[in-house]
This record gives C-alpha cells, sequence and structure tokens, in this order.
C-alpha cells in the first residue's frame, strides 16, 4: 500500500477521534521517515530549522500516531507499523483482532508466566511502567547539542530500564548510540586510568564499527587525558556524520577508584564544556547512570558528578502500581489491594515487581506477604538484608536510622548523614527532617536496633 492511500486512513482515524489531520510539516516529516531519511535532511531540503523538525514536530507526530495504532511508534519502526495498521483495516475480517490486540497490550506478550523481575525491563516488555516526567524530560534534553544526562537513584529504581529507552529514542532519531556498562570491566583495567581510557575509547570505536586505531592518537608525552581527548574530537567525531549518544552505566563502579575517578569526571566534565564553544563537541551527547548508594562509603555530601541535568527516579504512585497489577493480571481496580502494598514498600518500583510476580505466580496471598514482609521468610529478605549489612559498615547511620524508625515525629539529622541514607533510600527528608521512607523499612529496622 503507498503512502497516500496510508494517510487517508491516518487522516481519517484522527477525525474520528475529534482529532485534527496531519498538517503539512507532518506530513512532510512522515514521507521523508518513508524514504529513510534523517529529520535534519528533511528539514533542510524543505526549508526547516533541524532542530524544530527533531524536537517539536517529530516527537508529536510519533505520540499522535502511537494513540491510533496502539504501539509505541518511533522513526525506525515508523513504516512497519502504518503499513501493518493500514492493511488491518482495510481488511474487515481481520479488524477484530488489531483492537484486541490494542485492548490488550498490557497483557498479550504475557499470556505465558511472567519472567522474574530482575534487572532492566527489556524494550518490549508489556510490564514496564514509564516514569514520564523524568523519561519526557530525557527525551527532550538528548535531542540537544552537547547534552549530558545524569540518572541516578538507590539500586532497583528502574535506571537502566529508562537508559535503554532514552537509547531507543535516540536511535529513532537517526543518531549513533554506544552503551558501555562500567560492571564489565576488569579491575585491573578500572583502577588504571590509561588502561581505563584505552578501554573506553577501543569500546567505542567497535561499537561503532571503526577500526580502533588507539596507538595514531597515544602519546604518553601528552597524558592519556589529553589523547583521549584529541581521539574522540579528530578521530571518532569526525567519522559520524549524526549526533553521538555514549551512555555509560553502572559509573559507580569507577567511585570506588577515587585516584581514577578524580581524573576521568573532570575529563567528562571539560568535553560537556568544550560543547559550549566548540562544534564538534556538539555531536557529543552523554548519558551517566549510577547508583546513590555508592554516597555512603565515600566521603561525599553530595554528587561526586554535578553538571548536566540530573534525572532522579521516583517511586510508583497509586495509579501506576495498579496499571502494574492490570499488567500481572491482578483484579486491583478499587485501589484497596495497591494502597496496601504502598504502605509496606512505597511505591519501590523493584519491590512492587516482585510483589506483584509472586502474587501473579499463586504461591502468596496478599495478606501472606504482608505479614511476612519484614522478616526473614518474607520475599524482599535479600533487599533488607543488603541495607543492613551496609549499615553495619557505617555505625554512624545505623544509630541516626535507629532514631528516625523509633520516632513517633520526623527528627533532624545532620546533613551529611540525612543526605546519604536518603540515597540508599532508607527515609524520606522534609527540610532536613527525616521519616521512614515505609512500613517495611521501619518494621524490619526497629527491632534490630532497640535489641
Amino acid at each position: 500500500m503507498n503512502l497516500d492511500s496510508i494517510l487517508e486512513i491516518v487522516n481519517r482515524k484522527l477525525l474520528e477521534t475529534q482529532n485534527r489531520p496531519l498538517n503539512s510539516t507532518e506530513i512532510l516529516i512522515l514521507r521523508g521517515t518513508w524514504n529513510h531519511h534523517t529529520y535534519s535532511k528533511i528539514a533542510q531540503e524543505q526549508g526547516y530549522s533541524p532542530g524544530y523538525f527533531t524536537n517539536v514536530v517529530a516527537p508529536e507526530l510519533c505520540r499522535k500516531l502511537s494513540e491510533i495504532i496502539g504501539q509505541r511508534v518511533t522513526k525506525k519502526n515508523c513504516r512497519v507499523l502504518l503499513e501493518s495498521y493500514a492493511a488491518e483495516q482495510n481488511t474487515p475480517q481481520t479488524k477484530p483482532h488489531w483492537q484486541n490486540r490494542i485492548i490488550n497490550k498490557l497483557t498479550d506478550t504475557n499470556n505465558i508466566s511472567p519472567r522474574f523481575p530482575s534487572g532492566a525491563v527489556p524494550l518490549d516488555s508489556s510490564f514496564y511502567i514509564e516514569n514520564s516526567p523524568a523519561s519526557h524530560q530525557a527525551y527532550a534534553e538528548i535531542s540537544k547539542p552537547g547534552a549530558l544526562i545524569r540518572i541516578k537513584a538507590p539500586k532497583e529504581m528502574g535506571k537502566t530500564s529508562l537508559l535503554i529507552r532514552i537509547l531507543e529514542h535516540a536511535s529513532s532519531m537517526g543518531y549513533r548510540t554506544v552503551s558501555l556498562n562500567l560492571e564489565q570491566i576488569e579491575q585491573n583495567i578500572l583502577s588504571d586510568l590509561n588502561r581505563f581510557l584505552r578501554w573506553l575509547c577501543a569500546n567505542v570505536a567497535l561499537q561503532l564499527q571503526l577500526e580502533p586505531k588507539l596507538d595514531d592518537y597515544w602519546d604518553e608525552d601528552i597524558g592519556s587525558k589529553v589523547s583521549c581527548t584529541l581521539y574522540f574530537r579528530s578521530y571518532v567525531l569526525e567519522q559520524v556524520d549524526t549526533p553521538l549518544v555514549l551512555a555509560l552505566d553502572e559509573v559507580n563502579q569507577i567511585f570506588e577508584h577515587p585516584h581514577v575517578a578524580k581524573e576521568v569526571l573532570p575529563l567528562l566534565r571539560s568535553w560537556y564544556e568544550e560543547a559550549k564553544r566548540l562544534p564538534i563537541w556538539q555531536k557529543f551527547r552523554w548519558i551517566v547512570v549510577h547508583s546513590t548508594e555508592i554516597y555512603v562509603p565515600l566521603q561525599l555530601q553530595q554528587s561526586p558528578f554535578n553538571v548536566g541535568l540530573p534525572i532522579q527516579l521516583h517511586s510508583f504512585n497509586l495509579e501506576q502500581v495498579q496499571q502494574l497489577a492490570q499488567c500481572y493480571q491482578l483484579d486491583w481496580t478499587d485501589g484497596k489491594e495497591a494502597r496496601q502494598l504502598m504502605d509496606m514498600v512505597g511505591g519501590h518500583p523493584g519491590l512492587v515487581n516482585l510483589s506483584l510476580y509472586h502474587l501473579n505466580c499463586g504461591d502468596i496471598t496478599l495478606s501472606q506477604l504482608l505479614e511476612t514482609a519484614p522478616t526473614s521468610t518474607g520475599i524482599y529478605y535479600n533487599h533488607l538484608q543488603r541495607h543492613w549489612a551496609t549499615l553495619q559498615k557505617q555505625p554512624e547511620l545505623a544509630i541516626a536510622l535507629g532514631t528516625v524508625m523509633s520516632a513517633t515525629e520526623p527528627i533532624p539529622l545532620e546533613p551529611i548523614i540525612a543526605y546519604k541514607l536518603n540515597s540508599m533510600g532508607l527515609i524520606k527528608l522534609d527540610n532536613n527532617k527525616a521519616t521512614p521512607r515505609c512500613q517495611l523499612y521501619q518494621r524490619y529496622f526497629q527491632p534490630k536496633f532497640l535489641s
């Protein structure tokens, strides 16, 4: 089916749902996308600003098409989804099948038992609950020249899940992307500045399918930091004709090597600042992901990396918990069960997912789950033990947390103590006065401190 016929179907559907038809700029982008052109090329050929097409028109077009089709539309999958949708719209006997796919979008990929919730939620998973403010902010920021995004939160809050969706969004805009996880580095490389920077350069080149050519740019007389800078500026960025997004996950691994971190972090900051004056660096965008729990053993009162846009992930609200419960095929429409679970775990994404998984499997009831939650037989025991092991190594934090857990009103804490306990996700702060984050932590830790 040709594009003009598909446009007729799309515009008819928009009118049926009381939306305006596609305007001239949206049609220009759709025609260009159909022919595999980048947004910048489409804009330049039509006399528009590339930024306007990339940051304003294209996201709105994808949003409209996603609502019509019932699946997330990106630049990469736009043509395939539109052709499939149009074909089914023109085939009456298959139309109910399409409608059922939309209605059952949250659960149609999970007729079999859901996978155990561990690690990042895959891109095609119906169990991903979007943190809308954070994701929209990140999607907008990554399109800006020289952008740097920092995603920080305690463990199991969804950092990597958001990261892979930002990278998918960047790919849909025609950007090149590279993703590196610092947990995969051997310690003898991570603890050596020169070896780490060469590892970084080599892996970026390999993912971009470039010949590494490290020795052409490495010079011990000027040092590894300058060599690394020249490699990116004069080689990597010259070889790519679109923006390049480099994502570094688990950057907290490098914080554990202060002698390397104190060299690498200023280097990244310098590239971010260079983008403000040198066009070549504006093609480069960073995403840095790290767990805030690493702040605890470090002598810090604030994040060790404090430039760029910080994205702080938060707990699920009631509506999101109910939505996820529906994904797990639980009938929690009245909100009663969702509130009970939130009272216990405070909407913590990892703990909520774990709870709903076990409830879906039928190996425990909600009342049993809540009763055993703070005990050694509860499903959260590993999570709680991890925090307890950290606190045992930090007596001043344990004493402060014990005070908070036993208090009947908010407790003022020393700023650095408050910052670290909040970074672990154990307390809530209001004007530097602390209360327990949720019942789970209060019921688990309070007896330990009393004993």
